[in-house]
């Protein structure tokens, strides 16, 4: 992946679930396109920051990505 998927949520690869999930809700509040319709970047932002709590928000999706 080209961007480091703890990167995108502002976290440590040692974050628990409870801090990857209040990541995503505080950063997908933010960046939600709804919020910023003036922002061309907003929808490409929340679909980053929704991929990466896809990701990393599943136990079995995450250690496959941290063994990659």
């Amino acid at each position: 992946m080209l961007n480091d998927l703890y990167n995108i949520l502002g976290l440590q690869p040692n974050a628990n679930g409870k801090d990857i999930k209040a990541a995503f809700r505080t950063l997908a509040k933010a960046h939600h396109p709804d919020r910023n319709p003036n922002d061309p970047e907003a929808e490409r932002r929340f679909k980053a920051i929704a991929e990466a709590y896809d990701v990393l928000g599943n136990a079995r999706r995450r250690t496959q990505y941290d063994n990659w």
